[in-house]
């Protein structure tokens, strides 16, 4: 892995740990942070040895969102800016091969909030939680986070919620289906590298095309995502690894899984 000036990589087996590593900012985004989450995700996707990968944020927050300090001048052109510096990070985690957990402490706030909910999964700490924090500065939520609230929770409490500035803690973002598990402070970097570590022993193509699967189904009628669904599992079904399934199930094995 390259080095990074505000992220950090590690890896565990067959696990990466992606940090945003701005804590005396809580991990705010800065044009730095913006070009080095990018490189990372992109070399984590692009690693064929990552199966799983973890995201998550050194200190007391997940993000506080974007770098306030950075919107100032006339030349600040926000339209460009999400356009080009956050949207292929959100992309690239929201179309990688390989699925994505997000592990938040404390504050998902603002564009923060939209990278905690554009991960496949969410673990969250018991203290931590999820904030639109737009309205209070005359903003509107942005990097996808309306996207993912409408198909959450609907679009009146999405509208709601948007609108009040209203904290979710993590036990409300696990009842609304925000986040999928809630952990103890103090174990939750663990907990969700164990969880990433037990996903990484599943057949690898299970997880990417069921991920594939899925988000096609966000967007497309059903007789479109029957059909895709029969795609997909053709690729499947003709792999090396379904072989290996089935003669691992035949001679009550564990399966060795190659990803192809």
């Amino acid at each position: 892995m390259a080095n990074y000036e505000t992220v950090t990589v590690e890896r565990f087996d067959q696990v990466a740990l992606v940090s945003l590593n701005r804590p005396d900012n809580l991990n705010a985004f800065n044009a730095a942070l913006r070009r080095d989450i990018l490189l990372a995700i992109n070399d984590v996707n692009a690693d064929p040895g990552i199966r799983v990968a973890v995201l998550t944020g050194a200190g007391r927050a997940f993000s506080a969102g974007a770098d306030l300090g950075e919107v100032t001048g006339a030349d600040f052109d926000v339209e460009h800016q999400l356009n080009s510096e956050y949207k292929p990070v959100l992309l690239a985690i929201h179309e990688a091969p390989i699925p994505w957990i997000s592990a938040v402490n404390g504050a998902a706030a603002g564009v923060g909030s939209a990278f905690a909910m554009g991960c496949d999964l969410t673990v969250m700490a018991d203290n931590a939680y999820v904030y639109q924090a737009f309205a209070a500065i005359s903003l509107v939520p942005d990097g996808g986070a309306t996207w993912h609230l409408a198909r959450t929770l609907g679009r009146k409490r999405a509208y709601e919620l948007i609108v009040t500035g209203e904290k979710l803690p993590a036990q409300r973002c696990q009842e609304l289906g925000l986040c999928n598990r809630v952990v103890a402070a103090d174990a939750l970097v663990a907990e969700s590298l164990a969880w990433a570590q037990e996903l990484a022993a599943k057949a690898p193509l299970a997880l990417r095309y069921a991920k594939e699967s899925l988000n096609f189904a966000l967007e497309q009628d059903l007789s479109a995502t029957i059909s895709q669904e029969a795609r997909l599992q053709k690729i499947c079904i003709g792999s090396a690894d379904a072989k290996e399934g089935v003669e691992a199930f035949i001679g009550k094995r564990a399966p060795v899984w190659q990803g192809k």
